[in-house]
């Protein structure tokens, strides 16, 4: 084979595999930004926003977080987690000592026995445990939509994550069809300065044995 033709057909190769890795680089980056477009629209709908500096608790001073994003608007994947997990977070392990939504499930099994069976016998301490039915029902309902909002933005990390990942990606793949494209020049050029009847690793002739 000559050595231009295998040239022509390396060079040509890889001018196709870098068209291939600019358009995967393309979509990549197409589904990074509908990802943090996404992202942001939905986040700004919500019309959450960090408490400013000034009003900020102790406790809540020594998450690095809420210090960082202070007085801004939720509108970033990255914000979503710091307000799930320092904001909301922190303030749900002061409800109940920090039980779940599931945890409280049978203390309010327990209690609602309780209350049914002091109103059917007339016992005195039924208004006292009507109202710790009450505290632990209110408990529940609070714990309930503070975990429910918590997973809700944490999805939406999680989601925002996808679109950075898909980001750094696409980085790569326009850097490597970018490489391919210079081999594949670089090929071109080296097919065309080498001479048409150059062969690729030509088998050079047998010597004779020079008889003594």
């Amino acid at each position: 084979m000559k050595r231009r033709t295998l040239d022509l057909m390396f060079s040509i190769g890889g001018l196709l595999v870098a068209v291939l890795l600019a358009v995967a680089g393309f979509v990549l980056k197409s589904n990074a930004d509908f990802a943090d477009d996404y992202v942001a629209t939905q986040l700004r709908a919500q019309n959450i926003t960090f408490k400013t500096a000034d009003t900020l608790t102790d406790e809540e001073r020594r998450q690095p977080g809420l210090v960082e994003y202070a007085g801004q608007q939720l509108s970033t994947g990255k914000q979503a987690e710091v307000y799930a997990n320092e904001f909301i977070g922190l303030h749900l392990k002061g409800i109940a000592g920090g039980r779940t939504y599931a945890d409280l499930g049978a203390p309010q099994t327990e209690l609602r026995a309780k209350v049914a069976e002091a109103a059917k016998s007339n016992d005195p301490n039924l208004a006292e445990l009507q109202q710790q039915l009450a505290d632990v029902t209110a408990q529940r309902e609070t714990v309930f939509k503070g975990e429910t909002l918590r997973g809700l933005l944490l999805t939406t990390y999680g989601f925002s994550e996808f679109g950075t990942k898909a980001g750094q990606a696409a980085l790569v793949a326009y850097l490597a069809a970018l490489l391919m494209a210079l081999l594949a020049l670089a090929g071109f050029v080296h097919a065309w300065t080498t001479p048409r009847t150059a062969a690729f690793a030509p088998v050079e002739p047998a010597r004779e044995r020079v008889e003594a």
